[in-house]
């Protein structure tokens, strides 16, 4: 399992270094320069000529580079030519709103998800079951910003359950509900036709034909045999999910004016502060690549198949 691990691990590093190159090489081809946007539409060519040097942006590429490989491994990810804030700090500032929008949005998805692949797999063929399948088809078909605005429009806007802004209300956990909510229900729809998938082979299987003759009840057949076999697939679909809803809230954050890091992208994207889009950019990317790293070892404990692998000393790269 350390050996697993350890490759998994130095692959993953890799990924890290790939990224953190792509995202400066891609907005340095970028139109615009940042030193006009500091300096305001109306300086004069020597007064951008002076930022840009002390910017760096006038050095030759190669240059550039290496100074932003050596700031970064010093935790220095730069500071915004907007408000002249490190932009490490706005990001840890900014992050835990992304972070509690997540983590409910992930609960919501798991509870429904799990509740409707379940009941239709132990219901196949019944109404009930039709009727999830057809939610679950319009929960995964929906686009993101239109539920949002319908959720925003009906249960803000006209019965007032829910604040429309999270501007003074940045403590309250109520600004979180609708837009937990709207980032959940695609991935919650999607989980529930995993699961139902899922448990319906598994409920196929010679073995719980032979649990269900020993008399074994229902629950117990499906607790601490189907359920717990069928949870592979379900551990990869909620991994990955929890890392696309710490990376995508752009659109719900927006849209329910949550001050998180995708409104702190958006804004940077608008207003060309590219020190905050590469800042955001790597920080998210080694997100996602430690989510994907820690499902892969999860997924290696779970899956009896790797395990013999690993102990057999047959796991490649």
């Amino acid at each position: 399992m350390f050996e697993y691990s350890l490759r998994r691990f130095f692959g993953t590093f890799l990924v890290i270094i790939g990224i953190l190159a792509i995202a400066f090489f891609i907005l340095y081809l970028l139109p615009g320069n940042p030193a006009e946007t500091l300096a305001g539409p109306r300086a004069d060519p020597d007064t951008i000529k002076r930022i840009s040097r002390e910017m760096g942006i006038d050095l030759p590429i190669h240059q550039r580079f290496s100074r932003y490989i050596v700031k970064i491994m010093k935790g220095d990810l730069g500071r915004s030519v907007i408000n002249n804030k490190p932009v490490l700090a706005s990001i840890i500032e900014k992050f835990p709103y992304t972070l509690k929008l997540s983590i409910l949005a992930m609960v919501f998805s798991i509870f429904s998800g799990l509740l409707a692949g379940i009941f239709g797999a132990l219901h196949r063929g019944s109404a009930a079951d039709r009727i999830c399948t057809v939610f679950s088809v319009l929960g995964i078909s929906v686009p993101i910003f239109l539920t949002g605005i319908l959720f925003l429009y009906i249960f803000a806007g006209k019965l007032r359950i829910f604040p429309t802004s999270a501007y003074g209300k940045e403590g309250s956990l109520m600004i979180f509900i609708l837009p937990a909510l709207t980032l959940g229900i695609r991935s919650g729809a999607f989980l529930a036709r995993i699961v139902r998938s899922s448990l319906t082979e598994v409920l196929n299987h010679d073995y719980i034909r032979t649990a269900r003759a020993k008399g074994l009840s229902k629950w117990r057949i499906l607790t601490k045999h189907a359920l717990l076999n069928a949870l592979i697939p379900i551990i990869t679909v909620v991994g990955l999910d929890l890392s696309s809803f710490l990376n995508g809230s752009v659109i719900v954050e927006t849209i329910f004016d949550i001050p998180g890091l995708g409104r702190f992208a958006m804004d940077a994207i608008l207003k060309r502060d590219y020190p905050v889009i590469q800042g955001i950019v790597l920080f998210s990317a080694i997100i996602f690549v430690l989510m994907n790293f820690f499902v892969d070892l999860i997924y290696a404990w779970v899956n009896p198949k790797i395990r013999e692998e690993i102990s057999g000393g047959r796991v490649g790269g």
